[in-house]
């Protein structure tokens, strides 16, 4: 895993719809619209943020756990340069080669296809430039969108683990596991290439 190519500087990374960048505390507003409705965290372990200055300082936090080399938030913004999403990549394992994902939009893109463009995006660059084996998602087993966006990306449902983790604000829960592997990666973008 070429850790550097992630945490030397945030890396921008386009398709021809969006872009994931840097979030800033310029974004406030969008970030706030975000983390201000109940309903994107319905199937998330992230507790929703009501108050405009906890957002304001969780931003701050974005740029530490960046530095820290622990976790990337990028912002997912459209072609007029609004903040309209989230996606993260953590647990960077570099034993054995592997990245988790998560990923979160402001509910008025939902059904845009925007998360499932994001999520190729990212594993692009995680594939090809980070040079990772295996990126993951954990996914609670009632988030039917979420598992359309990874199953599109040609993620593999492995399994569930059941009443193995605590979300915050969910209690314990049980929690399906989802994986590519770079072998499978490839095989997709040969077949894709055919076609």
């Amino acid at each position: 895993m070429n850790i550097d190519t992630v945490f030397s500087r945030l890396p921008v990374l386009k398709s021809n719809s969006i872009t994931l960048g840097k979030i800033s505390e310029c974004h406030l507003d969008d970030v706030f619209d975000i983390y201000n409705n109940d309903k994107v965290f319905e199937f998330c372990g992230i507790i929703p943020k009501h108050n405009k200055e906890t957002v304001r300082k969780m931003i701050g936090h974005f740029e530490r756990d960046f530095y820290k080399k622990s976790k990337v938030k990028w912002g997912i913004f459209d072609n007029n340069n609004k903040l309209i999403g989230i996606i993260e990549a953590q647990d960077f394992n570099q034993k054995v080669n592997m990245v988790t994902i998560g990923y979160f939009l402001t509910e008025a893109f939902w059904g845009k296809g925007i998360a499932t463009e994001s999520v190729r995006i990212l594993l692009e660059f995680l594939f090809q430039e980070v040079k990772v084996n295996r990126v993951q998602a954990e996914v609670m087993p009632l988030n039917v969108n979420s598992k359309k966006v990874l199953l599109t990306n040609g993620f593999i449902k492995e399994g569930t683990i059941r009443q193995a983790t605590l979300w915050a604000g969910k209690g314990i829960v049980d929690l399906e596991i989802y994986g590519i592997l770079q072998e499978d990666y490839e095989k997709i973008q040969r077949e894709s290439a055919i076609k």
